[in-house]
């Protein structure tokens, strides 16, 4: 089998997105610094990159429910940003 049919959507590299807290603020990304406290960031490119949707979720499921956070794809987020 090729390394391109074993290719998943599930490797790709990931963010953990939330909505803003008010109707009128946009998303916001997870950036964790380096002894792992989170911080929230506007900017997709300063958001700490997790290497799969899995990992990503994963992250998400861990933090407060109240901030319904979840996982996005890296790639999706940032071709919206330029669109």
């Amino acid at each position: 089998m090729s390394a391109t049919l074993e290719f998943t959507a599930g490797h790709l590299p990931a963010i953990v997105s939330r909505r803003g807290e008010r109707a009128d603020e946009s998303a916001c990304y997870l950036a964790l610094s380096a002894d792992g406290q989170p911080s929230w960031t506007s900017d997709p490119q300063h958001a700490t990159t997790f290497v799969s949707m899995r990992e990503a979720a994963r992250m998400a499921f861990r933090l407060p429910a109240n901030l319904r956070a979840y996982g996005l794809p890296l790639s999706v987020e940032m071709f919206n940003r330029m669109h």
